[in-house]
């Protein structure tokens, strides 16, 4: 299989969609914690971008179950990956933002995982 993209793309990536129980209070977190403005929002979903950059969206669903990790009994499913200057400054900052630290951090020199409010994990890490 290739890795070169091929010119009659079948389709274009727009943004990526985590379920929640409130798609606002996530899409403010995250609008905050990465700088992008929230360009739509209704009671079942909200996005965050900006023109031209694929985006993220939040969409309400009835009896969400977050993530456990590391338990594995409520499996993460995806997780985003942030790219940060100073791994300390940006987790104190998360965590005044919402975000919660879970009791294991598999490699906390390299990335730290943290939980938005929704419970989704992320990771940031300078080693992008």
């Amino acid at each position: 299989m290739s890795t070169e993209a091929t010119s009659a793309a079948a389709a274009r990536y727009v943004a990526v969609t985590f379920d929640c129980p409130d798609p606002i209070a996530l899409a403010r977190f995250y609008s905050t914690a990465l700088g992008l403005p929230i360009t739509y929002s209704s009671d079942e979903f909200a996005l965050l971008g900006e023109e031209g950059v694929p985006g993220l969206g939040f969409s309400r669903l009835a009896g969400y179950t977050p993530p456990t990790w590391p338990d594995p009994s409520q499996e993460k499913q995806a997780h985003l990956d942030l790219a940060v200057d100073d791994l300390d400054a940006a987790q104190t900052r998360l965590l005044a933002l919402g975000a919660t630290e879970p009791p294991t951090q598999p490699q906390p020199d390299r990335w730290r995982v943290l939980l938005d409010p929704a419970g989704h994990p992320f990771c940031i890490t300078t080693g992008v």
